[in-house]
């Protein structure tokens, strides 16, 4: 599953199930409140570890991408030094 769906199915789930818990409530409206608020600090931290780890594992992808160019340069770099030092054959 990617990331992306899975924020949005979080974000999606968070929503409903905060409407439908207030909408059902048995609960006085202060006492409902303060359910929701801490409900949603809940899932703001959940929301925000979720966000950090595809933050890192993007971050990891781009280093990867980057450590690949970096070598391909390298490599390219290598051997046009190799093709230089070789003399120029005369085609006849």
């Amino acid at each position: 599953m990617s990331t992306r769906k899975l924020l949005i199915g979080v974000l999606a789930g968070a929503a409903v199930g905060a409407v439908l818990g207030i909408l059902f409530a048995p609960d006085k409206g202060s006492s409902t409140r303060k359910r929701f608020s801490r409900k949603s600090y809940q899932y703001t931290d959940e929301l925000e570890g979720k966000f950090n780890d595809l933050i890192d594992n993007i971050t990891e992808q781009f280093q990867t991408v980057v450590e690949e160019v970096n070598q391909m340069s390298e490599d390219g770099m290598l051997k046009a030094e190799k093709r230089k030092a070789k003399p120029a054959t005369a085609k006849k």
